[in-house]
C-alpha cells in the first residue's frame, strides 16, 4: 500500500496543537465498558478532524488514528479522482449513507429505547457475547430486536471476537431462528474465522471481519485466507480515507464502513470514505452519534430517516468548552498526540 502523508508532509505538530480541544462526552448507556468517550479535536486547512483512539490501544496502534486525523484535515482532497488504477470523477459517489441502529449489551426490555434513537433505520447490529452475560441473554436481545423490527428489518450481531469456535457456532446456531444479516468477528483470530465460516456455511449466514481487518498488520490476511464474506473498515484505525479505499480495493470483498463512537467530526470522515465505496451493498454502523448524550456540534450525524448526510461537520466553540475534558486528561491526550507524531515522523503512516 502506498504511504498516506508521507513523514516529511506530516504538518508541524505545532500547528496540529494550535487549535487542540479535549472532549469528554457521556454514553447514553454503557458501550464496550466505557460510559464516557474522550475525542482529541484540531482544525486543519481542510476543516476540522478527529484522534479518538480508545485509551486502552499502544501508540503504535494509535498512530494510525493520527494518521487519518492528520489526513482528513491537512492532506490533498480525501475522495480521489484515482483509486488503485480505477479513474473516476473526483467527489462522491453518494450524499448520503443509510446506516444501522447499534444495539448495545442491554436488556432485552431495554431494547425498544434503544432503537427509539435511530429514527428509519432498517438494520440494527446488536452486541452479543458480552463478558459476564450468558447466550440465553444475547437471544433474549436479539429477539426483541428481531420483534422491534419487524419481519422485513435486517439484524447483524457482533461478538467481538470473544467467541472460541465452539462456542461461536453454538451461538449462531441459536442465533440463526432471527434471520441473521451476518456474525461480525465471531472468533478472534482468522484462522478460527475461517473455521467458523465452514462450519456455519449450510445456515447461509455471512462472516464478516472486523478486529482481522483494523487490528491487523496486514489488513487483507483474512480477505486471501477465505475468511470473511464481508469486511467492515473503519477510517481512523485504517490511516485515513484513501487508505482505507486502497485496502477495500485490494480486498474484492462487500464492505461495511464503520465508526468506533466518534464524534460528529470523526463520522463525517467515515462517512466520506462510504461516499467513496464504489458498492455500498450494506448499511453502515456510521449512526453511532445517537449512542452519544452529547456532541460537538449543533448540527450532529444522528440518523435522519436512517441515513446520515455527507459532509464536513463545523465544531462548535460553545460546546467544545461546555464538555472539554479536565486538565489532567486533556494533558494526557496532548502527550499521546506528541508521540503518535514522533511514530509518524520516524516511519511516515504506510500502515502496508
Amino acid at each position: 500500500m502506498p504511504a498516506q502523508l508521507p513523514a516529511a508532509d506530516l504538518p508541524p505538530l505545532e500547528d496540529v496543537l494550535a487549535e487542540a480541544h479535549v472532549v469528554s462526552l457521556p454514553m447514553v448507556t454503557k458501550f464496550r465498558g466505557i460510559t464516557v468517550r474522550e475525542a482529541f479535536l484540531t482544525r486543519g486547512p481542510r476543516g476540522w478532524t478527529e484522534f479518538s483512539p480508545f485509551v486502552e490501544y499502544g501508540d503504535e496502534e494509535a498512530s494510525a488514528w493520527l494518521a487519518a486525523a492528520l489526513d482528513f484535515g491537512w492532506g490533498d482532497d480525501p475522495v480521489p479522482a484515482r483509486v488503485s488504477g480505477t479513474i473516476r470523477d473526483a467527489g462522491p459517489l453518494r450524499g448520503a449513507i443509510r446506516v444501522n441502529a447499534t444495539v448495545p449489551s442491554v436488556a432485552a426490555g431495554d431494547v425498544a429505547s434503544v432503537l427509539a434513537r435511530f429514527p428509519g433505520c432498517r438494520t440494527a447490529k446488536v452486541k452479543v457475547a458480552e463478558p459476564g452475560q450468558r447466550l440465553a441473554d444475547d437471544v433474549a436481545r436479539v429477539a426483541a430486536v428481531r420483534e422491534a423490527l419487524g419481519p422485513e428489518g435486517r439484524i447483524r450481531v457482533d461478538a467481538n471476537g470473544l467467541w472460541n469456535v465452539d462456542e461461536a457456532e453454538h451461538a449462531i446456531h441459536a442465533l440463526s431462528a432471527y434471520d441473521l444479516e451476518y456474525v461480525e468477528q465471531p472468533s478472534a483470530t482468522i484462522e478460527e474465522l475461517a473455521e467458523v465460516r465452514k462450519r456455519v456455511k449450510y445456515m447461509g449466514i455471512p462472516i464478516a471481519a472486523d478486529e482481522s481487518v483494523r487490528k491487523a498488520s496486514d489488513p487483507l490476511a483474512v480477505a486471501r485466507a477465505g475468511a470473511a464474506d464481508v469486511l467492515i473498515v473503519k477510517a481512523q484505525p485504517l490511516g485515513g480515507i484513501r487508505a482505507a479505499l486502497e485496502i477495500i480495493s485490494l480486498a474484492g470483498l462487500p464492505v461495511v464502513v464503520s465508526s468506533a463512537i466518534d464524534t460528529s467530526v470523526g463520522l463525517a470522515m467515515g462517512a466520506m470514505l462510504a461516499a467513496s465505496v464504489p458498492s455500498l451493498d450494506y448499511d453502515c454502523g456510521l449512526g453511532t452519534a445517537a449512542l452519544l448524550g452529547a456532541d460537538v456540534t449543533r448540527e450532529p450525524l444522528t440518523p435522519v430517516d436512517g441515513a446520515i448526510p455527507v459532509r464536513r461537520v463545523e465544531a462548535d466553540e460553545a460546546l467544545l468548552a461546555e464538555h472539554a475534558a479536565d486538565a489532567e486528561r486533556r494533558a494526557w491526550w496532548i502527550a499521546r498526540v506528541e508521540r503518535c507524531y514522533g511514530v509518524l515522523s520516524q516511519s511516515g503512516t504506510d500502515r502496508a
